[in-house]
């Protein structure tokens, strides 16, 4: 009595031709796992370990991926949700210094502020107005002429000897005759002989805020003067009452 084997072995061939077939879909099969884990989100842990399942379901039995790079693919998704995590942190950060820039902004309109320029709005010539020069060696005389909008002059102010530093000076808001003058913008220049030479020194004048820029891109606080235009918030020298 003879038996016959009627179950067939797979030969090389066909199982180089499955293997094949395998290969082929192993692209497809992490994409679903990639659809089905992130619902089109941020890819996180989760998401890593179905891709993983996945990519050992389909990799090639004759040509299977080796630790190292699985080791390798879960750092780049550790590295890439530390990533997501610190750009959130950030994001709520740059939050807070905008909230926070718009509180100091609110309080800033209608003070004044000190800021280095030649001009000045004189709103209300009785009070006077009260500056500064910035003298980078000591003057034994100096002075500072003030000019209304027509160029001409109507007074000038002896600043006498000073030392080094920031010396300051008034106007009472009188011409030479000793009478009000009109409410407008005033040009100020301050000169002084320093070795000999007449030389031109900057003037530091108060100026009004109207309003504030606040940069949508984190960048600095504007400052918009009455009669000046915007100056950065880090130009104010002196912010007063």
């Amino acid at each position: 009595m003879s038996v016959t084997d009627t179950t067939s072995t797979p030969s090389l061939k066909d199982v180089l031709a499955n293997s094949s077939k395998t290969s082929s879909t192993t692209t497809g099969g992490i994409a679903s796992a990639t659809n089905s884990a992130t619902g089109g989100q941020a890819l996180g842990k989760d998401a890593f370990l179905q891709l993983l399942v996945t990519q050992l379901k389909n990799q090639n039995p004759l040509d299977p991926q080796d630790n190292s790079a699985f080791v390798a693919q879960l750092a780049q998704f550790s590295s890439l949700e530390g990533i997501t995590t610190l750009n959130s942190t950030v994001s709520g950060l740059a939050g807070n210094y905008n909230s926070s820039q718009a509180l100091q902004a609110s309080s800033l309109v209608g003070r004044n502020v000190i800021v280095q320029t030649n001009t000045a709005q004189l709103d209300d010539p009785s009070k006077g107005l009260t500056g500064s020069v910035n003298l980078s060696t000591s003057i034994a005389e100096g002075t500072v002429t003030i000019t209304d909008s027509s160029g001409k002059t109507v007074r000038t102010i002896d600043l006498g000897s000073r030392a080094a530093g920031s010396a300051s000076f008034t106007w009472d808001g009188k011409d030479t005759s000793g009478t009000l003058v009109p409410t407008g913008t005033y040009t100020f220049k301050a000169s002084a002989p320093i070795n000999g030479t007449a030389t031109d020194l900057a003037t530091y004048l108060p100026a009004t805020v109207n309003s504030v820029t606040i940069s949508q891109t984190g960048g600095e606080l504007m400052l918009n003067l009455a009669g000046k235009g915007s100056v950065a918030l880090s130009k104010v020298q002196t912010i007063g009452i």
